[in-house]
């Protein structure tokens, strides 16, 4: 393109924007100055050190715009900057500003956009900021248009590390970047591919990045991911220079909605550590995520008054509810005559959710008086009753079996204007079905659906219209079916003809109303229709859960079919669903006898899964199993339960089923070694009977035993008398009941003495403590052996024995 030029500007030389790279703004002529001749000498010479600079005349500087924005508008930006950075040192921002042509730059980086797409671009613009020249902000509509378009082109190919470069670039230069697109909408990206790094860094760009992050923190808290809203609440704590309460106070109900009270602990103490008082607001907060807590929630509350944080309304409200929670009511009643008190001083102005949770506490506690007078309380204080304070009412007369003062309510509160919902209604029919009222259930139901619920209003009521009768339609939910076939007690086929008529009204039975169906079959005795059932939800599409897997185990343990209850267990597992306290105590219950070592080990690593999960079970129910199991060694039970009463030590019982596990998985062909060291008289009995059952099965199977039998019981280990006498105590108990009762021969210690030849107790005439030295100085180590000639022959006799 050829540039126009005026006689009295001078053409620059052709190589010097070619030959130049482009440097930051230093001092120096203009790209397109020439030197004048010197001139003359003054009587004030500029020093060296601050050699002045010729500056061109206006001309000159139109002159040189006119080139520079030519050379723009061809494309060439970088010759642009060449020309530009002299003309921007000479006449300032102004002036430069007024004198580019911002059409032909415009143009120029639409085109180069175009052509040489956006990281060209980008990188021309950090280039003019770095010399002074702020090119994104002299740009026009189009071609900033132009420029947030192709940022966009980057976020629709998701290519989301480029687009936060792209628009952390043009923010640095000046861009108007919150034009591109919502903030918020490229949030959302990062929060569904759980990234808050880079979320983090995207909201930092803007100047309302603060809030940025909190809905970006809170919408990670939605999604129930603790973990990412703590990384984002990190950040904010790093930008404000210190915690911010709405932030702390967000953070704090976040870690409630995701169960992590004790994570809100920690933030809570964090706050205090850190000489920050919380306000009222935090408090609420940390006390309505602990309201399961009633010890921890009244330690909040006595510090928030120690501090002199004055409780509002809310504070009062959470701590009646952790009071309903924790199921003390008189506290309860107390908190509620205080702000009770707290009103009439006009300290505090009762809300309808404080009288709604007074109703569920004593509706709770079956105390319908009183829910009844916070009725009354509500009334005189001109509180409209609402639809939860309603239901809280219905349920308090329906827990204490009031099923026709329930209905009473129902009828009141339609006169009082409030329109019932479903769950009104299923609180009803769930009263019938805890009073066993099932054929009442029925009858409410289908009252309710053909004729709905009918009121009788008064003269004062009738209103315009003048009718005496007010018709309230009942639309039964799949919940009301549900209810409905609890109360089909153990009729399967009922059961299922409800939920069939359930289908036909249009709606489709979710999973509560299956596990229903299926816990009724097990009930019944119908452990194939509690498996038909399974096995249909699995079909319809339905997502099975713990609860569903748990009832069809319950129906094949009730079924004594335990092998089939042991498949579903490990298929459950299998679908990575944990098994919860009620899935384990039903399998552990499932028998009351063993038949083969096979079913203990099953029966144990069952128990082990659940110590491992955290869960904890009846130890005592467990023993007494494997103690029978173990007696079955002996002809005839031969053992004293008033013996096996008396170790219930939880810890040494811990350790006693791990030593009966170990012995269980070893194979009988194997050197059988017995460590009954730390084990009492009692546990040792049963691991060493545990033993030789197992031998006693596989001997019947055709397998002979290999090795002897070594028993451990370590007495000369330690030299604690007490330890010594109780290590010699079991000693005794195991020789005794391998000797007297199983008719075994045994050898004592290392040597294998006869255990007839053991040495005998000194007279009684010593003291105590003689008698034991003499005893422990004269006996052998501790150890017993079972040869293995013993046990093949003790086996053989048995084995006749099962076969006569």
């Amino acid at each position: 393109m050829a540039l126009a030029m005026t006689s009295s500007s001078p053409q620059p030389p052709p190589h010097s924007r070619h030959s130049r790279r482009l440097q930051p703004a230093a001092p120096g002529p203009p790209a397109n100055w020439s030197p004048s001749p010197s001139p003359s000498p003054s009587p004030n010479p500029i020093p060296k050190k601050a050699k002045a600079l010729p500056l061109l005349s206006d001309v000159g500087r139109d002159s040189t715009a006119r080139v520079a924005s030519n050379l723009a508008g061809a494309r060439r930006l970088r010759e642009f900057l060449l020309d530009a950075e002299g003309l921007r040192a000479d006449s300032g921002h102004a002036g430069f500003d007024g004198r580019i042509s911002r059409p032909l730059l415009s143009r120029g980086v639409a085109d180069a956009l175009r052509d040489h797409g956006l990281p060209h671009v980008l990188e021309f613009f950090r280039d003019a900021d770095r010399v002074g020249i702020r090119a994104t902000m002299m740009l026009d509509g189009d071609a900033s248009d132009t420029v947030a378009a192709a940022c966009r082109l980057l976020l629709g190919e998701s290519r989301m590390v480029e687009f936060v470069e792209a628009v952390e670039a043009l923010a640095q230069c000046g861009f108007f970047v919150q034009g591109i697109v919502d903030p918020m909408d490229v949030l959302k990206i990062f929060i569904k591919k759980r990234d808050p790094d880079m979320a983090i860094r995207y909201a930092l760009i803007f100047p309302q990045f603060h809030l940025l992050l909190c809905n970006t923190m809170k919408a990670f808290g939605k999604r129930k991911e603790l973990k990412h809203a703590l990384t984002v609440f990190g950040a904010l704590k790093d930008q404000f220079g210190g915690i911010n309460m709405f932030a702390c106070r967000s953070i704090i109900d976040i870690c409630g909605h995701c169960g992590s009270s004790v994570q809100a602990r920690i933030i809570f103490e964090g706050l205090l550590a850190d000489k920050i008082t919380p306000n009222v607001y935090v408090f609420n907060s940390l006390m309505n995520v602990n309201a399961h807590s009633f010890g921890y929630n009244f330690s909040v509350y006595k510090h928030m008054q120690n501090i002199g944080i004055p409780p509002d309304l809310t504070s009062y409200n959470i701590l009646l509810k952790t009071c309903c929670n924790a199921r003390e009511y008189n506290l309860a009643q107390e908190i509620y005559e205080k702000i009770k008190k707290k009103e009439q001083d006009g300290l505090l102005k009762l809300d309808v959710f404080t009288y709604s949770t007074m109703m569920k506490v004593f509706g709770d506690a079956k105390m319908c008086k009183l829910a009844s007078n916070i009725k009354d309380d509500m009334q005189k204080a001109g509180v409209r009753l609402n639809l939860v304070t309603w239901s809280s009412l219905i349920s308090a007369y329906t827990n204490s079996g009031l099923v026709d003062c329930a209905i009473d309510i129902l009828e009141e509160m339609i006169r009082d204007g409030c329109q019932p919902t479903a769950p009104c209604f299923n609180i009803i029919l769930t009263g019938c079905v805890n009073s066993c009222q099932y054929d009442r259930a029925f009858r409410l139901f289908y009252s309710w659906k053909e004729y709905g619920v009918k009121i009788s209003l008064s003269p004062e009521q009738k209103g315009c219209s003048g009718d005496t009768l007010l018709v309230v339609p009942f639309r039964p939910t799949v919940t009301t079916y549900n209810i409905l076939m609890k109360a089909c007690g153990t009729n399967g086929e009922r059961a299922k003809s409800v939920m069939n008529e359930m289908r036909q009204n249009g709606l489709c039975p979710d999973l509560i109303s299956w596990s229903i169906l299926t816990d009724i079959y097990g009930t019944s005795q119908n452990r194939d229709g509690a498996i038909q059932a399974l096995r249909r939800m699995q079909h319809d599409g339905i997502k099975l859960n713990v609860s569903a897997y748990t009832v069809a185990i319950k129906a094949c343990v009730e079924n004594k079919d335990l092998k089939l209850a042991l498949h579903l267990f490990e298929e459950m597992k299998a679908h990575q669903l944990k098994p919860n306290l009620v899935t384990y105590k039903t399998l552990l219950t499932a028998r009351n006898k063993y038949g083969s070592s096979q079913e203990v080990q099953q029966c144990l690593a069952i128990y082990q899964e659940m110590r491992m999960a955290g869960y904890q079970t009846n130890d005592y129910y467990l023993k007494n199993l494997i103690v029978e199991w173990c007696e079955g060694v002996f002809s005839s039970s031969s053992g004293s339960q008033e013996f096996y009463q008396l170790d219930q030590r939880k810890e040494s019982f811990k350790l006693f089923l791990e030593k009966v596990t170990t012995f269980l998985q070893k194979d009988v062909d194997q050197n059988q070694t017995v460590d009954v060291r730390g084990l009492s008289k009692v546990e040792s009995r049963i691991v060493v009977l545990s033993v030789l059952r197992k031998m006693k099965e596989k001997y019947l199977l055709g397998r002979a035993v290999q090795d002897d039998v070594v028993i451990i019981t370590g007495h000369e280990k330690t030299s604690d008398t007490k330890a010594k006498t109780s290590a010699a105590d079991v000693e005794d108990a195991i020789v005794a009941v391998l000797t007297d009762d199983l008719g075994l021969e045994v050898l004592i210690g290392p040597e294998g003495l006869p255990a007839s030849s053991k040495p005998t107790v000194p007279s009684r005439s010593r003291s105590h403590l003689d008698q034991a030295s003499i005893h422990f100085s004269r006996r052998p180590q501790g150890v017993i052996k079972i040869p293995t000639n013993s046990l093949n022959h003790w086996l053989k006799k048995k084995a006749v024995r099962v076969v006569q």
